[in-house]
């Protein structure tokens, strides 16, 4: 029998809320499949199954807060035995009984279309407190409307949760780890020669962002600076044999969140650009997964938007490292003793002193350089 228990979604979360079941006792559950809904201080979150099986027993009712490691759920995995009946609550075999011999409904989920979900999320509400007027009392997108026109402003409640669940994780940070910093300047002209060009060819949804070339050229160059990409657990550095990438990504109720596009190495642009639109849409309505928030082994943090041009920042932990990227600016730069404007942009390095050092992580950063010089191999 395998245990489903509360997941920790990063280092300053100790409990969380089980808002829905999305399977019963007694059905199958395949590795990866999502089988509750858990709202933490990031939001709700899909939590994922991590084995194959069949739901034997849910522990705990939505509703219930419980911390970190609480066993949620028993799994009976693929080609186990069920347990002896005796084990098993007697309420709980009464109702299995029942359930054998009457053709019962299973148990439904909030009836809510998509797009109402996703609105409710964006403006902090409950879904749960809506009167739903569609069709079988189905939540619809001007239910929510309706809901948020009568809802006091500026409460503010989400944001300040999220801002309240990252001040604990950086006073963690800053106490426990012995950051170094590096920082050194880009020549992003190749690169962004090389992007226009590529995008003329594209329709407008396909084309690509150049953050996506910082995503592909970190992870490339974490497969020759392996212990950048892992964890400071139990008193030792762990690297990761996977390289998911954590992008720290703005929410609009303020506060921020990092969750983990997986094998960033492995993937193309194009596969890294439709993965970063997904979790940018996903973080900001709040349904990322649990795996992408608990995965990453290394997070990318970009404030060019914002027109900073340098940006030194934390690492999350248990993560061992950050890279940090500012604006693409004009600047003179010279080459071979000509004198030009190029576009560059600032790429900095925070990283953990117990794990490495500042000549690994100046190769490390050069290396990052050396990758976007060639774009078109990434």
């Amino acid at each position: 029998m395998a245990e489903f228990v509360m997941p920790a979604l990063g280092a300053d979360m100790e409990a969380g809320t089980l808002i829905a079941w999305l399977k019963n006792p007694g059905d199958k559950v395949a590795r990866g499949e999502v089988i509750a809904e858990i709202d933490t201080d990031k939001g709700v979150i899909e939590v994922e199954c991590f084995t194959t099986g069949i739901v034997e027993q849910l522990l705990i009712k939505p509703g219930d807060k419980v911390p970190v490691g609480t066993v949620l759920a028993i799994i009976r995995e693929e080609g186990e035995a069920a347990k002896p009946s005796l084990e098993v609550p007697i309420e709980e075999r009464v109702i299995r009984e029942m359930s054998r011999k009457v053709d019962a409904p299973p148990v439904e989920r909030l009836k809510i279309s998509p797009l109402a979900r996703k609105t409710a999320d964006s403006l902090g509400i409950d879904p749960r407190t809506i009167l739903g007027t569609g069709p079988g009392g189905r939540i619809t997108q001007e239910d929510v409307e309706r809901t948020a026109a009568t809802k006091p402003s500026g409460d503010g409640k989400k944001g300040e949760r999220i801002r309240q669940a990252i001040a604990v994780a950086m006073e963690k940070s800053k106490r426990e780890i012995p950051h170094y910093y590096l920082g050194t300047t880009i020549d992003m002209t190749n690169c962004m020669k090389w992007l226009a060009a590529e995008n003329l060819n594209r329709s407008a949804e396909g084309r690509l962002l150049y953050g996506v070339m910082l995503i592909k050229a970190v992870a490339l160059a974490l497969r020759q600076f392996p212990e950048l990409n892992g964890f400071w657990q139990d008193g030792k550095a762990v690297q990761s044999p996977e390289i998911n990438i954590g992008l720290a990504i703005s929410l609009r109720g303020g506060g921020l969140v990092s969750p983990a596009i997986h094998d960033a190495d492995q993937k193309s642009l194009d596969e890294l650009m439709e993965a970063f639109r997904d979790l940018v849409q996903r973080a900001r309505s709040g349904r990322l997964r649990s795996s992408e928030l608990s995965d990453p082994t290394i997070t990318i943090t970009s404030l060019g938007e914002q027109g900073v041009e340098t940006v030194f920042g934390i690492i999350y932990p248990p993560q061992v490292a950050l890279v940090g990227f500012g604006k693409v600016v004009e600047r003179p730069w010279a080459v071979n003793g000509l004198l030009g404007v190029h576009q560059v942009m600032n790429a900095s390095l925070s990283a953990d002193h117990r794990v490495s050092d500042g000549h690994r992580g100046g190769l490390f950063l050069a290396l990052i350089d050396r990758l976007l010089q060639e774009p078109a191999y990434l």
